[in-house]
C-alpha cells in the first residue's frame, strides 16, 4: 500500500462572506488542509482460498509458492500422477472442501496438484527434493518451507472428509509463521488453549 501525499494548495472558493476582491483575494490565500491518501495498485482482497492451475513444471511450483509466501498464507500440494487411481477419487474432495471456503475464516489456503508423473517436474526432481514415497500426498509449505511432519500419505485419512476439514484448518492457522498451525509445543501435552 503506497501513501499519497497530497501538497497544500490556494482555492479560489467563494463563500458567502465575499462581497469585494479584496474578499476573494483573502479567501484564496488560505491552504486548504494537508490530507493523506491511501492507495494500492491492488483491491483489498478477503483471505479467500486460491485454487491455482496443475503444475507440470519447476516454474510454476516456484511461483505458487512465491504467491503463498507474500500472501501468508499456507500453499497445500496434492502430489498425484496420472497411473493413480486413488489420487482420482481423493483430488475431487480436496479441491471441494477448498473452494467451498474450509480454511477462510483462518486465514486462506492456496492449493495446487502437483503431477508428479509430469516429465518437468520428475526431471527436476521435486518428488526427491520433499521425500515424496507415495501417491497422493498431501504436503503444506509455508513461507516457502515443506511442513513434513504434518505430511499425509494414507489414502483412508484423505478420504475422510472430516479429517480433512481439521487438517486444512490446521494448516491456514500458519499464516507464514511456519510452525504447527495453532499451538505451541506445550499444546501436545496440555491441550490447545481456544
Amino acid at each position: 500500500m503506497h501513501t499519497l501525499l497530497l501538497r497544500p494548495t490556494f482555492a479560489g472558493r467563494l463563500s458567502p462572506q465575499a462581497k469585494s476582491y479584496k474578499t476573494i483575494f483573502a479567501c484564496t490565500q488560505k491552504p486548504l488542509s494537508v490530507s493523506r491518501v491511501r492507495f494500492s495498485t491492488s483491491p483489498k482482497v478477503d483471505a479467500k482460498n486460491q485454487v491455482y492451475a496443475s503444475v507440470r513444471n519447476l516454474d510454476q511450483f516456484h511461483t505458487y509458492q512465491l504467491l503463498s509466501a507474500s500472501s501468508r498464507t499456507p500453499l497445500l500440494t496434492m502430489w498425484t500422477a496420472s497411473y493413480c487411481p486413488t489420487c482420482r477419487v481423493v483430488e475431487p474432495l480436496i479441491r471441494e472442501l477448498v473452494e467451498s471456503g474450509v480454511g477462510e475464516a483462518e486465514g486462506g489456503v492456496g492449493y495446487c496438484e502437483v503431477e508428479y508423473d509430469a516429465p518437468d517436474v520428475m526431471s527436476a526432481g521435486l518428488g526427491m527434493t520433499y521425500m515424496i514415497n507415495a501417491l497422493p500426498t498431501l504436503l503444506s509449505f509455508d513461507a516457502q518451507e515443506a511442513q513434513v511432519e504434518t505430511k499425509v500419505t494414507d489414502a483412508r485419512k484423505m478420504a475422510n472428509r472430516q479429517f480433512l476439514e481439521e487438517w486444512i484448518r490446521t494448516e491456514a492457522r500458519r499464516h507464514g509463521n511456519r510452525g504447527g498451525g495453532g499451538g505451541n509445543f506445550l499444546s501436545n501435552f496440555f491441550g490447545k488453549s481456544k
